[in-house]
């Protein structure tokens, strides 16, 4: 006990661990709609065009934290508005906007004299997390939880049925929209701790991993923001022991638990009995959408 509660008297290590579960249980959430609507590039795409709003903002001595969500929400605005008509594949447009906005970043960056100031931001710093970081990521956590759970129907269903969405008065665009916007938000709160590189494999391993576990959304929002809690805190006590990077060792500690969850599954799956993997037709069309889409009718 000794070795697992003495990292935590230090209030920098107190202030990681808060920004840590935090993100963790926030990037869990968003990231079983991420994953149900396989948008699995979307977070490396959004943490990676912060880049050009990192730069402008500290060019003109801005909070970087600014200047990257407004660099978030307009790659989140483009690349919605250019997939809304179909027109161009989802996918499509994220690979267009990112690439576009990150040269866009790497141009700037090759104008200022000391990237320095920016090392923190690529490959993350949750150690050095203020007061102020933890009121503004406590902030984001809050709205992105009450907005999942106020538009929780709409999300589900317009990720598994757009078509019939729309037939019933609800607007996928706007839902893409409001998703993509939340995760702008998250995306500026997850570079602070494990930086724009890892940031997407904190966004969709441990939902990734929850898939394996459920197949309702509320369940697997739930378990991912268990085991994205767990991985945190092992991260920072593995990273505090070897002295190493906390971000990496946070995302390995998600990475980990998706293998063991994997293999355990699979073994589970593989010496069942037969007969129960025997699901008929009418049974499988009635379980493709959850329970909860019917209410939106």
């Amino acid at each position: 006990m000794d070795w697992l509660i003495e990292p935590f008297r230090y209030a920098f290590m107190q202030h990681a661990l808060v920004a840590a579960l935090l993100v963790g249980i926030t990037f869990a959430m968003l990231g079983v709609h991420v994953v149900q609507r396989r948008m699995a590039f979307i977070g490396d795409a959004l943490a990676h065009t912060t880049l050009p709003g990192l730069v402008v903002a500290h060019l003109f001595g801005l909070s970087l934290s600014l200047g990257g969500l407004a660099a978030a929400l307009v790659t989140a605005l483009l690349i919605g508005w250019a997939s809304r008509r179909q027109t161009i594949k989802e996918d499509t447009a994220i690979g267009v906007v990112f690439t576009g906005m990150f040269a866009l970043g790497v141009l700037l960056m090759s104008r200022t004299r000391s990237y320095r100031d920016l090392t923190h931001m690529l490959f993350g710093n949750v150690l050095g997390v203020t007061t102020s970081d933890l009121w503004f990521i406590s902030g984001v956590a809050l709205v992105v939880f009450i907005v999942l759970v106020l538009f929780h129907k709409e999300l589900e269903l317009t990720a598994f049925d757009p078509t019939h969405g729309e037939v019933i008065g609800l607007h996928a665009d706007l839902m893409r929209f409001l998703l993509l916007g939340l995760l702008a938000l998250a995306v500026v709160t997850g570079i602070q701790t494990v930086g724009v590189i890892l940031t997407n494999a904190l966004l969709i391993t441990p939902a990734a991993t929850a898939a394996f576990l459920s197949d309702r959304m509320p369940w697997r929002m739930l378990f991912g923001a268990v085991l994205a809690s767990i991985c945190s805190v092992a991260g920072l006590l593995f990273s505090y022991a070897v002295e190493t990077s906390p971000g990496a060792a946070i995302v390995l500690s998600c990475t980990v638990a998706f293998i063991v969850v994997f293999a355990v599954t699979s073994a589970f799956r593989k010496f069942r009995p037969a007969a129960s993997d025997l699901v008929q037709v009418d049974e499988l069309n009635d379980a493709a959408l959850p329970e909860e889409i019917s209410q939106c009718n």
